[in-house]
């Protein structure tokens, strides 16, 4: 599982930064199952359009790789769903503690 972020003020310094990655093989049994319920509830849910007032919003792509199959999660802080929303919280706490 990778998480890119991009976009916003700071877009010059984020350009080079590379992709967080979690390899979710690692994580604790109950860690791994709360994360899987985090993905499965943001792919479920339809992301918002955004509405252009935010021209400075940072974006996040949430990419998940099960087998030969990835999901692609992205969305902004201009138009960003509650269930994405408490995924990248979780992820950025996560790589915090790292």
């Amino acid at each position: 599982m990778s998480l890119e972020t991009y976009g916003g003020l700071a877009a010059v310094t984020n350009l080079r930064r590379p992709p967080l990655v979690l390899d979710t093989v690692t994580l604790p049994e109950d860690a791994a199952a709360e994360l899987a319920r985090l993905v499965a509830a943001a792919d479920s849910t339809p992301g918002e359009e955004p509405d252009g007032r935010a021209r400075d919003a940072m974006s996040y792509t949430i990419t998940v790789e099960e087998g030969d199959r990835a999901t692609v999660l992205e969305q902004s802080d201009g138009a960003m769903t509650p269930a994405f929303a408490t995924l990248l919280t979780w992820l950025r706490k996560h790589f915090a503690r790292q």
